[in-house]
């Protein structure tokens, strides 16, 4: 991780990367100084990460995904190696304004973009071999400029909340108990949460998987978006504790796919966020810090309807006391599995 204060050949091609995109000027050092902090910070907000200041591996991902633009490079599906950049995420818009289903835009050329550019190529009469180079791009060209108006892929999300309200008890719900081998109090926290909500949701019929166990974790919110991914899930819950340098921020906030100043989102990640976000508050009565659009790796990975739920603050005395308290976490564990079973509650 790098941060105001570093120096280094690291340092340096933050700067380069920040220059190509037009955040800092074009004068390229090695030192990590104020500006440099502004740029990422401004970089941080627009892409709806955590803006810290800090490059760490999520930032500097996402900084090397921005530099790409839609015919820079040929684009296609590579199992187990998956091609991301914002030029992806422009191409899956692009296909989802003509008709063609490639999912949501999340940067990342899989399966699903797959087919649709096959779909797409066979519709303008391209040889339909998936391949994303110059031929496909001229054709889009065509065709985009024809086409405005309207959201087929936020559409087709509506939809997709409408399959989910079919009962909870044919549903796969995975669960994801947040792990950090640093903060091993938040662990005992997520996880204990983590297996009763399990337990109350295998009651009502729903198969539930956790990304960790008792001694394995995955290592990181990709991995547990592709976890996610491969069970065929309905839903992913990831539960997170906070902590903040200061001890005054506190009470319970939940996060869904969304793109910042009302870009793209999950509609029906959305939903299932502010079910959650009443659930919990009313009957903690812990503060509402309500529900937010992130472009979280975890949200933005995942296929299903995902949401993250930061249960309190350690950092504060008040949320911490009642987040170590067993009967606590049996109240905000009937909260998620109430939630859950209201979203998918046939209307």
């Amino acid at each position: 991780m790098h941060r105001r204060g570093d120096t280094g050949a690291a340092v340096a091609e933050v700067w380069a990367r920040l220059a190509h995109l037009g955040y800092v000027n074009s004068t390229q050092s090695d030192v990590f100084d104020d500006e440099l902090d502004r740029a990422v910070r401004t970089f941080q907000q627009e892409r709806g990460l955590r803006v810290d200041g800090i490059v760490g591996p999520n930032t500097f991902r996402r900084l090397d995904e921005a530099r790409w633009q839609l015919g820079d490079r040929v684009l296609r599906f590579v199992p187990g190696h998956l091609v991301r950049g914002d030029d992806v995420a422009d191409l899956q818009n692009r296909l989802n304004t003509l008709g063609f289903d490639a999912g949501r835009a999340d940067g990342a050329f899989g399966s699903q973009t797959d087919a649709a550019v096959r779909e797409f190529q066979r519709s303008v009469g391209d040889t339909a071999d998936g391949t994303c180079g110059p031929d496909t791009f001229r054709a889009f060209e065509r065709l985009v400029r024809t086409v405005s108006g309207g959201n087929a892929a936020n559409l087709r999300d509506r939809v997709t909340i409408s399959a989910l309200q079919t009962g909870i008890a044919d549903k796969v719900v995975v669960i994801d108990p947040w792990f950090d081998e640093h903060d091993s109090v938040a662990n005992d926290i997520t996880r204990s949460i983590a297996m009763r909500l399990e337990g109350r949701l295998a009651a009502l019929g729903t198969q539930v998987f956790l990304t960790r166990s008792t001694t394995n974790a995955l290592p990181d919110d990709i991995s547990r978006a592709d976890f996610a991914n491969r069970t065929t899930a309905d839903l992913l819950i990831s539960i997170h504790c906070d902590r903040a340098v200061s001890d005054r921020p506190n009470g319970i906030s939940t996060y869904y796919f969304g793109e910042p100043n009302e870009g793209a989102f999950s509609y029906s990640g959305r939903a299932l966020a502010e079910q959650i976000q009443v659930e919990l508050c009313s009957r903690t009565q812990m503060h509402n810090n309500r529900s937010h659009a992130r472009t979280w790796d975890l949200l933005r990975m995942t296929r299903m309807p995902a949401v993250r739920v930061d249960i309190g603050y350690l950092s504060n005395p008040q949320d911490a006391a009642l987040l170590l308290e067993p009967s606590h976490q049996d109240v905000l564990a009937a909260g998620l599995a109430s939630a859950i079973n209201r979203f998918c509650k046939p209307v």
